[in-house]
C-alpha cells in the first residue's frame, strides 16, 4: 500500500439499510509510525448496523520487547442513539501485511451485546518480539488491522422498562441486569467457561442467583448476617460452583464477611458481659449505699438518745 497518510481506512458497506439481510461489513485501519504510538489509538468512524463503530487499538509492550495487543470494537455515537438501543454482533479481528495477506486472526467472536451499559468489546492477543519479527506484524513501521462485523440483531426502542429480556454471551436476562453481568464477565472473564446447564431457563435461574448473592455480599454490612443467613449464602454458593461457575474470588468474599460477623458478634457478647459485670457493680453500689444510709441513721439516733440523756442530767444536777 503507498498511502502515507498516519492513519488510513477502507470499509465495505453493509446492506443493513436496504434491509437485505445482516451481511458482514469489513473495516481496515492503518497505523503509520506504529512504534511511536501510546495509549489507545481510535479508527475513523465506519457504519454497520444503523450505528457508527469505531476500532481502539492499545499496544502494551514489556522491556524484552514482546507486545500485547488489546483490539476493541465499539459504538461510535452512543450517546445519540435512543435510550434501550441495543446490538448483537459477532466480530473478528485480523492483522494483515502490506501485501493484503492475513499474519492473524482471532477467530469469529461468539455473538455478543453491545449497549449504553456496555458500548465496547474486546480482544487481547500476545506476541513475542520473535514472532512480531518473523511474521512480519509490523512490517516497516505499520500496523494494519481489519474488523469484520456481523450485526445480526438491532433494537432502537425508546421507551424502556428495564424487564425486556436479551441475550449476554447465552444467558437470557433482563436489561436492568446488564451493567452487573458485563461488569462480571469484565472482572472475572472466564467465569462461566464450564458452565453446565443448556437450558435458557436454567441458566437465567443460575445467573439470578448468583447476581442476588453478589449484591448481598457487597452491600449488606457483615456484622448484620445471621448464621443463618450466612449458611443459606455459602449453600448457595455450593450450588452456583456445582453448576460449574468458577467463584474462588467470591468464596473469599464469602469467608471474609463470615469472618467479620465472628468477630462482630465476639465484640458484641463481650459488650453484653461487660454490661452485666457494670449493672452488678451499680447494684452492689446502691446496696453499700443503703447499708451506709442505715449505718449513718442509727450513729445519728444514738447520738440524739445520749444528747437527750444528757439534758435530763443536767437539769436534776444543775451546778
Amino acid at each position: 500500500m503507498e498511502d502515507q497518510t498516519e492513519m488510513s481506512f477502507t470499509y465495505e458497506p453493509d446492506s443493513f439499510s436496504e434491509k437485505k439481510g445482516f451481511i458482514p461489513t469489513s473495516f481496515t485501519f492503518e497505523i503509520d509510525n506504529f512504534s511511536e504510538k501510546e495509549g489507545f489509538i481510535q479508527s475513523p468512524n465506519f457504519p454497520s448496523g444503523g450505528c457508527e463503530w469505531f476500532i481502539a487499538v492499545e499496544p502494551k509492550r514489556n522491556d524484552s520487547g514482546d507486545m500485547s495487543l488489546v483490539l476493541c470494537l465499539c459504538v461510535a455515537d452512543s450517546e445519540s442513539l435512543r435510550f434501550g438501543w441495543r446490538r448483537r454482533a459477532v466480530y473478528s479481528f485480523i492483522l494483515l501485511n502490506q501485501s493484503g495477506q492475513e499474519l492473524y486472526t482471532t477467530g469469529e467472536s461468539p455473538c455478543q451485546l453491545f449497549c449504553a451499559h456496555f458500548a465496547g468489546r474486546g480482544r487481547t492477543k500476545s506476541f513475542s518480539r520473535k514472532k512480531l519479527q518473523k511474521k512480519g506484524i509490523v512490517e516497516k513501521n505499520k500496523l494494519i488491522v481489519k474488523v469484520e462485523v456481523k450485526v445480526v440483531e438491532v433494537v432502537d426502542d425508546g421507551d424502556v422498562s428495564g424487564n425486556e429480556i436479551v441475550d449476554f454471551d447465552g444467558f437470557q436476562i433482563r436489561y436492568s441486569q446488564v451493567l452487573s453481568v458485563a461488569t462480571l464477565f469484565k472482572e472475572h472473564p472466564r467465569f462461566a467457561k464450564n458452565f453446565r446447564p443448556n437450558s435458557h431457563v436454567l441458566k437465567t435461574t443460575y445467573m439470578n442467583l448468583l447476581l442476588s448473592l453478589i449484591e448481598t455480599l457487597n452491600k449488606k454490612p457483615p456484622h448484620s448476617f445471621s448464621e443463618t443467613e450466612l449458611r443459606n449464602a455459602r449453600s448457595e454458593l455450593a450450588d452456583l460452583t456445582d453448576a460449574g461457575f468458577k467463584l474462588d474470588w467470591l468464596k473469599t468474599k464469602l469467608d471474609e464477611v463470615a469472618l467479620e460477623c465472628k468477630k462482630s458478634n465476639i465484640d458484641g457478647n463481650q459488650v453484653q458481659e461487660l454490661e452485666k459485670h457494670i449493672k452488678s457493680l451499680k447494684a452492689e453500689l446502691e446496696m453499700e449505699k443503703t447499708k451506709s444510709a442505715g449505718k449513718f441513721l442509727w450513729v445519728e439516733q444514738a447520738m440524739l438518745n445520749l444528747s437527750s440523756e444528757m439534758n435530763k442530767k443536767r437539769k436534776l444536777n444543775p451546778q
